[in-house]
């Protein structure tokens, strides 16, 4: 059996040292705030995760682009030419460029390497939800799974990971067109939360409304208990926008009320984050279905 690795993009949102110890190859993506360009490093060293968040707070406004497929082509091609297979899983196509990017890459390099396995997962994930299924592949391939069934596994399990979350500030959504400006600022006066998910084509949708913080939290819980496939046996991702009080409070509750022992929390990094804003709270899980 060939040997195979496994890469990902840094919208992905998984720990620096996790991704180190699952021996990933992490594509970075990049964003532009304030005219200058950072790098998304899974461990902030370009710009640190609250230092971002408090940029946002003061009013800055940061913009993304998705990664170039010369990117990818630059950090695929090696692992190629040292004999070894490759499996991408990327950024829901239903949010970014960036995976049709690396499936690009990954296209022109299959020509000029036929004797190489070149496979492309559309996660059709974001942030955590991008992760835990990267979490999954990496799992399947220490069981010594060969790369075309830890492919076919992630394409079977993809529309059954979960993705629900709230947000603390509705004009970041605004500005990239989710909800209009008249919800905006009518949520804002009333304390009105949205609770939102990525549905079957990668895409975000809002489902609910509640009224106020808790009451948002409260419903992420809910909806676990609703449609999670025994719960206590998963391992659950949490991610935050700068709000880890919020996040340890979701994981006491489900700890409490499902069971769940193994939890990871983890920031949603600045490419993601300069779209949903600080107090942003996800809820990742396997379940009936998303």
């Amino acid at each position: 059996m060939n040997e195979y690795i496994i890469m990902t993009d840094s919208s992905c949102d998984l720990p620096d040292s996790m991704a180190k110890e699952m021996e990933l190859e992490v594509n970075t993506l990049s964003l532009v705030l304030e005219g200058k360009e950072y790098v998304n490093y899974l461990d902030g060293r370009e710009i640190g995760f609250h230092e971002y968040y408090d940029f946002l707070r003061e009013g800055k406004m940061g913009s993304t682009s998705a990664a170039n497929i010369e990117s990818f082509r630059n950090m695929m091609e090696p692992i190629l030419k040292s004999g070894k297979d490759l499996l991408y899983l990327g950024f829901s196509s239903g949010l970014s460029g960036t995976y049709n990017a690396g499936l690009q890459a990954a296209n022109e390099l299959s020509e000029k390497y036929p004797e190489r396995k070149i496979y492309t997962v559309d996660t059709l994930a974001a942030s955590l939800g991008e992760g835990l299924l990267v979490y999954y592949a990496a799992q399947e391939k220490k069981k010594g799974k060969s790369i075309e069934e830890v492919r076919d596994c992630i394409e079977k399990l993809k529309l059954n990971l979960c993705h629900w979350f709230t947000v603390n500030d509705l004009h970041h959504l605004k500005r990239g067109g989710r909800v209009s400006a008249t919800t905006a600022i009518a949520g804002t006066i009333l304390q009105i939360k949205p609770v939102m998910h990525v549905d079957d084509d990668g895409k975000l949708i809002n489902v609910e409304k509640a009224r106020g913080r808790r009451a948002a939290i409260k419903r992420l819980a809910d909806i676990m208990a609703e449609t999670a496939i025994d719960p206590a046996k998963q391992t659950v991702f949490i991610s935050h926008g700068d709000c880890i009080e919020d996040a340890e409070y979701l994981a006491s509750m489900i700890r409490d009320k499902l069971g769940v022992k193994d939890i990871m929390i983890n920031y949603v990094g600045p490419v993601i984050g300069t779209h949903s804003g600080p107090g942003t709270l996800a809820l990742f899980f396997i379940g009936k279905k998303r």
